[in-house]
């Protein structure tokens, strides 16, 4: 794969669509793990909650590794002036959306169902500025990070601190980011040396009070599948190396994980209480995420009417499902059904639901799509159907 000849990179394309839904999958199974959440089934599974546990492995990792493969490209595309104001357009502005439109309706759901407050959702509007919110059941209401948009807000927060240091690698760095990504390249060990600046920090971080986070990691991870992320996109040796190692590296990752997972199933086996299981919790991520894009590279560099659609969906799906799920998770945890069939109603009723706010609403208004971060369209463009923008591109 030549990355200076191609203008797009569709596997990252299918790969991020692919990340979306993981979440989405993720989010629908919230109402019925052991933990706290928005709004929760009565009876909870301890299976679920071994299923979260694999999927915040690799799941927010893995969506910042693209973002930080996605800001490489980026910054072919102009100067800082071009780059932040992107960012803006994309990432601010439906933040700001999220943060006084429909997070306020997830923090009045969850202090509805857990006792916390009682009345409309209009008496309830005044308290959201109450107190800041923090997602662990405190009386505060105000979600300035926007609830499950709190990615953006932290990508948008790591692109202000690491631009300098991405525009250096770019530029008159480009000598120091080719030895690092020769060092990544190790066909053997290319998961190990990426896990390695990650284990030495939790060295440091762990018990240090320092591991606030969300999504299974704490937020002084991320930046690091950021730059993984920067450093994979710039080296065509290390994506072939990571095609080439695809079928070892799954193996390895199978394996990391497993022993994981048996170490969360079982906890007499870890003999050093948390250490274990928290170093083959970072391993296993950092074999898995070579392992996705190494089949991604080999399988998924392709495009089709179905690529197209979804991967200008993809951000306008991720800023309205869990909204969606809660709303219909409301209604439905109180059905006298098993779980698994609320967990499928709940499922299927979203999808349905989310698409069709996509299509109807949101793709086909430009007002929308800006407040989406979507780029505008001409008013033929937005009003043409999905059959009509198929028999297009075909």
């Amino acid at each position: 794969m030549n990355t200076k000849t191609i203008q797009r990179r569709y596997d990252l394309d299918w790969l991020r669509v692919f990340a979306i839904l993981s979440i989405f999958v993720y989010h629908s199974t919230r109402f019925f793990d052991p933990w706290f959440w928005h709004i929760k089934n009565p009876v909870t599974s301890e299976l679920v909650g071994l299923l979260q546990n694999f999927m915040t492995v690799w799941m927010m990792p893995f969506i910042f590794l693209i973002s930080g493969a996605s800001i490489f490209y980026a910054m072919n595309k102009g100067g800082a002036g071009t780059f932040f104001k992107d960012k803006a357009l994309r990432l601010l502005v439906p933040l700001l959306v999220a943060v006084f439109t429909y997070s306020p309706l997830q923090v009045y759901l969850e202090r509805l169902t857990h006792g916390q407050f009682h009345g409309s959702f209009w008496a309830f509007l005044p308290h959201y500025f109450e107190g800041i919110y923090l997602g662990d059941g405190s009386a505060g209401n105000f979600a300035f990070f926007g609830m499950h948009m709190w990615y953006v807000f932290f990508l948008l927060i790591y692109c202000l601190i690491f631009y300098p240091l991405f525009r250096w690698m770019k530029g008159r760095g480009r000598g120091a980011l080719d030895r690092i990504a020769d060092i990544v390249a190790s066909p053997w060990t290319s998961w190990l040396v990426l896990a390695f600046p990650i284990l030495i920090l939790h060295l440091f971080v762990s018990d240090s009070g320092l591991e606030f986070g969300a999504g299974g990691w704490p937020f002084l991870y991320y930046p690091f599948f950021l730059i993984y992320g920067f450093v994979i996109a710039s080296s065509e040796r290390l994506q072939t190396n990571l095609k080439r190692m695809r079928w070892y590296n799954l193996i390895v990752s199978a394996l990391l994980t497993a022993t994981y997972i048996t170490l969360l199933a079982f906890p007499a086996l870890d003999a050093l209480e948390d250490a274990l299981a928290d170093m083959f919790w970072i391993l296993s991520a950092c074999s898995l995420l070579p392992t996705f894009l190494g089949f991604g590279v080999q399988h998924l560099n392709f495009t089709n009417p179905f690529h197209k659609y979804a991967s200008e969906a993809v951000m306008g799906f991720y800023i309205l499902h869990q909204t969606i799920l809660l709303i219909v998770g409301y209604f439905i945890v109180g059905w006298t059904l098993p779980a698994f069939g609320k967990w499928a109603v709940i499922a299927s009723t979203s999808f349905v639901i989310i698409m069709a706010l996509y299509e109807f609403v949101v793709r086909r208004v430009n007002i929308m799509r800006f407040l989406f971060g979507m780029k505008t369209m001409s008013r033929s463009s937005v009003a043409r159907p999905v059959d009509a923008q198929i028999a297009k591109v075909t």
